[in-house]
This record gives C-alpha cells, sequence and structure tokens, in this order.
C-alpha cells in the first residue's frame, strides 16, 4: 500500500541504494602496504590511505612536530626525513610525499 505524504498524496518510498556484495573499495578505502620508511611510522600491515594519513598525524603531534609559528608546516624529524626528503613540508604537501611510498 502507498504511503501518505503530508499533503494527503500517496507516495512510494525510495530504497537507499545498496552496495553489490563483491563491489571494491574505492581508492581512499583500498589498502596500500606502506614503505619501510612510512612503516616505522603507521606499520608494516596494508593500510588504506586514511587510516595511514590518520596515523601520520597522531605521530606529528605525540612528537610535536608542527612549527608552533605556522601549524600547516610539519618539521621533519629522523623518520620522516626519508619519506618527506627535506627537512620541513606542508600539510598539503604531506600526501603527496606520503602516495610515494605506498604501493
Amino acid at each position: 500500500m502507498p504511503t501518505k505524504t503530508t499533503d494527503g498524496k500517496a507516495g512510494a518510498k525510495k530504497a537507499a541504494p545498496k552496495k553489490a556484495a563483491g563491489s571494491k573499495p574505492n581508492a581512499l578505502q583500498q589498502p596500500l602496504q606502506p614503505s619501510k620508511e612510512l612503516a616505522a611510522i603507521v606499520g608494516s600491515n596494508p593500510l588504506p590511505r586514511g587510516e595511514v594519513v590518520s596515523k601520520m598525524w597522531d605521530y606529528i603531534k605525540k612528537n610535536n612536530l608542527q612549527n608552533p609559528e605556522n601549524k600547516r608546516e610539519i618539521i621533519a624529524d629522523d623518520k620522516l626525513k626519508p619519506i618527506f626528503g627535506k627537512p620541513k613540508v606542508t600539510m598539503f604537501e604531506m600526501n603527496k610525499h606520503l602516495a610515494q611510498h605506498l604501493k
């Protein structure tokens, strides 16, 4: 039986689109293998990009590696220098450098 809307007209309920049982995860959900340099921070198991970025931020904040004058800047310590290839990067550059260490 159709449902009635507030204006008294009959309308059909729309079903939410369902994912197919075997659908592939999108690019952000696809587990990727970190390089050995990146694995020193995020672990050696394959992880989705979002989780890698989250673990990187946890590491950066835990070790107080944000520039106090410009929080968008990340100061690389001994573990981050091999990943970034330079002593400082902006948070926007970080993802570009991470992509080179995920396969």
